[in-house]
């Protein structure tokens, strides 16, 4: 709704409903899917079903006022969401072959979430002169977690229930960018605060093996940014940057000892991780910058690559051996998934109504676990996840333009690589 020329609030209404369910046979790759003897068929399928009920509201209000001759922009608002999932996993599915979420018995895990959250937030686009432009921002978050249901059966029928966790959170985050013109480039630094809020699968442990730490917190940290980009003329682009995210109470597992001699898991804040590294970009087209009227179309030649440095610091790691626990840390060990060189280039030709592009694709090694295991072990679940290199090629031809056809060929030399170890949900196992 526009109130006047310089001032207008914008209203959102939103909602989501939908299912997310799967069945099939969950047990590690090594574990193969085979008759039962007893029963002369398949093993039964799990079943898990997902039912997501989430609805929202957002109000923005838009400004634009002057200081002097410059103009400014300021945007202030309020938003709710609420969110409700419904888990049910662990189903006891048909030993059919083909899709369906039949179960002959009560689901195993039976639980429901609802999260409710309410921001406030307001941010100032300010020039300072007319190279110099500041944009302040904050948001105000308060959040309410809450779980319950079965986590699972006991052996004697009884339930293993989620004891109820509520968590509240109220806390406000800050931000500042900056931009500085220089011709037709521009300077630029960002910081920002950022959280993580504790998770659903953080609050729900496993009640017979694992406490979960009633002063469980937030992760929290803030990533920070410095750039220069720009263009010159119209045959070249570019964009180089440094980053650092700092990001502390990170939520993990320790092995713990009761007085009776028991052991537990314990859920609780375990360490911190930085990461940190460069970025380029580039797209330099040598025929805009040697002809002025080309005959022949044009050729564009591109290439980004990514330096990532990312590692955990004090990082407490409590395991159990036999009867006896071992402390240790993850100190300057790598963050999983985490490659450390990111390269692509390629070249686009484009002559009138057709164009075209091949692109060269390399990422380094990555580990698959925080403990940076190279071999493998026999599930595949953890494990050096190994460098790959792939060439794409696609095209597009428009005879209007609203009409185009267009097509493509990805991994055109058919190399064989995978991208990720998964422990649970579509795995477990690697994952292309």
């Amino acid at each position: 709704y526009t109130i006047t020329d310089n001032s207008r609030i914008n209203i959102k209404v939103f909602g989501m409903t939908g299912d997310r369910n799967s069945n099939g046979f969950m047990s590690t790759p090594n574990i193969k899917d085979t008759v039962n003897a007893a029963t002369l068929q398949y093993n039964n399928r799990r079943v898990d079903i997902d039912r997501y009920r989430n609805a929202g509201a957002e109000l923005r209000y838009i400004n634009e006022y002057k200081i002097g001759s410059l103009k400014n922009t300021v945007a202030a608002g309020v938003r709710y969401f609420r969110g409700n999932t419904a888990r049910m996993q662990n189903g006891r599915g048909d030993t059919g072959t083909d899709y369906n979420i039949n179960t002959s018995a009560p689901f195993g895990t039976d639980l429901d979430f609802v999260t409710s959250n309410t921001a406030f937030f307001a941010e100032n686009i300010i020039h300072i002169g007319k190279k110099l432009i500041l944009i302040p921002g904050v948001r105000y978050e308060t959040i309410r977690n809450t779980a319950e249901g079965r986590i699972s059966f006991n052996s004697n029928g009884s339930e293993n229930k989620v004891s109820n966790e509520i968590r509240n959170r109220n806390f406000a985050l800050l931000g500042v960018g900056a931009e500085y013109h220089i011709g037709n480039t521009e300077l630029y630094a960002n910081w920002s605060q950022a959280y993580r809020p504790a998770l659903f699968s953080d609050l729900t442990a496993n009640p017979t093996t694992d406490v979960i730490d009633e002063n469980l917190k937030d992760a929290k940290g803030y990533n920070a940014d410095l750039g220069w980009r720009g263009s010159i003329k119209e045959f070249l682009f570019f964009d180089v940057s440094g980053y650092y995210l700092k990001y502390n109470n990170r939520i993990g597992l320790i092995a713990q000892q009761r007085t009776d001699g028991s052991f537990y898991n314990f859920r609780t804040n375990v360490g911190n991780s930085t990461s940190k590294g460069a970025e380029l970009l580039v797209e330099f087209s040598p025929v805009k910058a040697l002809v002025k009227n080309s005959t022949f179309g044009n050729i564009t030649l591109f290439a980004s690559l990514a330096f990532i440095d990312a590692r955990y610091g004090d990082f407490r790691v409590v395991t159990r051996s036999g009867n006896t626990l071992t402390e240790t840390t993850l100190k300057d060990k790598r963050v999983e998934n985490a490659p450390q060189r990111i390269f692509r280039t390629g070249v686009t030709y484009a002559y009138k109504k057709l164009t075209a592009t091949v692109q060269y694709n390399y990422t380094g090694d990555a580990f698959s676990d925080a403990n940076n295991t190279v071999a493998p072990v026999t599930t595949g679940v953890n494990g050096l996840i190994p460098s790959y290199q792939i060439v794409d090629v696609s095209a597009t031809y428009k005879f209007t333009e609203r009409f185009f056809v267009k097509g493509g060929l990805n991994n055109l030399f058919n190399e064989k690589y995978f991208t990720r170890r998964a422990g649970g949900y579509p795995g477990p196992g690697i994952m292309s």
